[in-house]
């Protein structure tokens, strides 16, 4: 996606107010699990959605509406009402204590029209859309949740949100959602009751690592010297667009027995090569890819973990490769990395990630260029989020972090959709990656024989 004209427009914030539950709620302290309480997930992510205007909702206000549902749904949700405090080994909890979420209501004087795609990732418009109170984004002792609602001049609406990403993943977060969707639509009672049972995805006793965890290894050059941190101060973000025209091209540079590969593993492995490319890192030095796997999903479901649960329940397995492989070899061979990290998960490894975590002491994963993570929002569900406009045009995480990408569906009304994969890096990587993809995309690749 090219890169957008600035686009100035005043924006009328009410001053944050907390919305607390409808009703009293149980005043307690859930621990939160071991997977929940990682380190690497000690941050607030922004979730961005774009609403159309609704003839049909015409006298309804959308704050109005978003606010009283949000405090109806709370009464359900009630730990995310409450705030975090950590013990002994860095353990995380929640004092459910109805405290409050923040909530913002906004007018903006801009159409849907006028912005255009710059609601879209890396949302250059985020801070007008989800401004960040002073103080509010911290880990301990801050609100877990923040909801600014925009009303816009054409009559739609923007609907921002960050959460402290311990208290759930996205599956988790489009569940909230949906309870807030359906109390916006009248409903008397949630359709999915959320359920906690965090102690499902503890440490065993005695923990005990069985898997291997490249994720958390140190990061070290060919020469076994450590690699120096990310440098945050020449950086640039962009979206890269993946169509049905993209997807073909790049299927033609597989060999037969990968023709059948998903979109997911076909794009992830594109964009860790050309990512890779654009660093210009040694050719001897080692370079890995994280994926974000869900453990609801069918081929782990002896976790048995309940369907109103709405915390973290992923793992990001990974595999490692040298530089000179990655960047010389065909695209097949990235390909099947990518499901050799993915098919790492199940029971076993998310055991062992919960047992790895508190043996170590919630470690922070390593941060160097030689570290990519990916994860795949475009079935999360927060799609669906509707609260009687109908659904969003675009729903989806606002931004990369670092070295972190989430892929979004660039079109939320049409079954076709194509995706977005937003990255971040220096300004001449970024320039570089876009040649790179160029030369991977293009049509005129012919098929690798068979």
């Amino acid at each position: 996606m090219g890169s957008l004209c600035p686009l100035l427009f005043p924006v009328n914030r009410f001053e944050p107010e907390l919305i607390t539950p409808a009703k009293p709620t149980p005043i307690e302290t859930k621990q939160l699990s071991d997977i929940d309480d990682q380190d690497g997930l000690r941050f607030h992510f922004p979730v961005i959605m774009s609403y159309k205007n609704n003839p049909s909702m015409k006298g309804n206000d959308a704050v109005m509406v978003i606010r009283e549902a949000l405090s109806r749904a709370l009464v359900y949700y009630y730990p995310l009402a409450g705030r975090l405090r950590e013990g002994p080994n860095r353990k995380l909890m929640v004092e459910c204590n109805g405290e409050g979420v923040l909530f913002i209501e906004a007018n903006a004087d801009v159409t849907l029209e006028q912005l255009g795609d710059r609601i879209l990732p890396p949302c250059p418009v985020l801070e007008e859309f989800l401004y960040n109170p002073p103080a509010s984004d911290g880990i301990l002792g801050c609100p877990l949740l923040l909801v600014q609602v925009t009303r816009l001049t054409c009559g739609g609406f923007i609907f921002g949100l960050r959460i402290n990403h311990t208290m759930c993943d996205a599956v988790g977060l489009a569940k909230f959602l949906n309870a807030i969707g359906e109390m916006a639509q009248g409903a008397d009672s949630l359709s999915m009751p959320p359920v906690w049972a965090r102690e499902l995805l503890n440490a065993r006793d005695p923990p005990t690592i069985t898997r291997r965890h490249y994720e958390y290894d140190q990061l070290l050059d060919s020469q076994g010297s450590f690699i120096a941190a990310i440098d945050q101060s020449n950086m640039a973000q962009r979206s890269f667009y993946f169509g049905s025209q993209q997807i073909r091209a790049l299927r033609k540079h597989l060999p037969p027995h990968l023709s059948t590969c998903s979109s997911f593993e076909l794009i992830t492995a594109c964009v860790w090569k050309c990512r890779t490319l654009s660093l210009r890192l040694n050719p001897k030095d080692t370079v890995r890819i994280s994926c974000a796997v869900n453990a609801r999903g069918k081929r782990i479901n002896d976790l048995c973990l309940p369907s109103g649960f709405y915390g973290n329940a992923f793992s990001i397995p990974t595999v490692v490769s040298t530089v000179e492989l990655l960047c010389a070899r065909p695209l097949g061979y990235g390909v099947e990395l990518v499901r050799r990290s993915k098919a790492q998960m199940d029971k076993e490894y998310m055991q062992s990630m919960a047992d790895f975590s508190v043996i170590r002491g919630r470690p922070p994963l390593p941060m160097g260029w030689n570290v990519f993570i990916v994860s795949d929002n475009r079935h999360t569900g927060f799609g669906e989020f509707d609260v009687g406009w109908g659904r969003p045009l675009f729903a989806g995480l606002a931004r990369a972090v670092s070295m972190i990408s989430f892929y979004a569906r660039d079109n939320n009304q049409e079954e076709e959709f194509g995706t977005l994969v937003p990255i971040c890096l220096p300004s001449t990587s970024l320039e570089r990656f876009e040649e790179e993809l160029k030369k991977m995309t293009l049509e005129h690749v012919e098929e690798i024989s068979k």
